[in-house]
């Protein structure tokens, strides 16, 4: 009985109206979770061209960690590309920059060439900063199994 009497008292309706709070957005949140989404939008992971792929734990010049990873990917066209960057995990996107690659050709040889000069010379500094991680040359049986998937289209 109390409940149907404080559910209808005319003091009480008045408040049931909507109220404008000053912290409420203007338009709702551009998310699939509705307006009330304090998630924001992450970018999309786009490592899916890449065939092979190395990281080097070192360090820099002032002596701080830092991540180097070494890549081998297939770009349209058939053309191959070598890739180098540096501490990527701190970048807004994992889209490569343009002049992170280091390579790019026709000729598998040539990409392997270049990634297997490229690893071994950042293996070298990590050396003789004191590093004793070892990391195994890219070859090129890796890269067949990848290609034969991405070339027939069961990624």
């Amino acid at each position: 009985m109390l409940a149907d009497h404080v559910g209808r008292d005319s003091l009480l309706l008045g408040r049931l109206r909507a109220q404008e709070r000053e912290d409420a957005a203007e338009k709702p949140a551009d998310c699939p979770h509705g307006g009330d989404c304090i998630l924001g939008r992450l970018p999309r992971k786009t490592k899916e061209g890449r065939f092979a792929e190395r990281t080097i734990q070192g360090r820099d010049d002032a002596g701080v960690d830092e991540r180097i990873e070494i890549w081998i990917e297939r770009k349209e066209g058939g053309l191959w590309a070598v890739g180098r960057a540096v501490n990527a995990q701190y970048r807004p996107s994992d889209e490569p920059r343009r002049d992170d690659y280091v390579f790019e050709g026709y000729e598998l040889q040539d990409a392997l060439d270049a990634a297997n000069e490229t690893l071994e010379d950042d293996v070298s500094v990590s050396e003789g900063d004191g590093s004793e991680e070892r990391q195994q040359p890219f070859r090129r049986s890796e890269l067949l199994g990848p290609l034969e998937r991405w070339f027939f289209g069961r990624r």
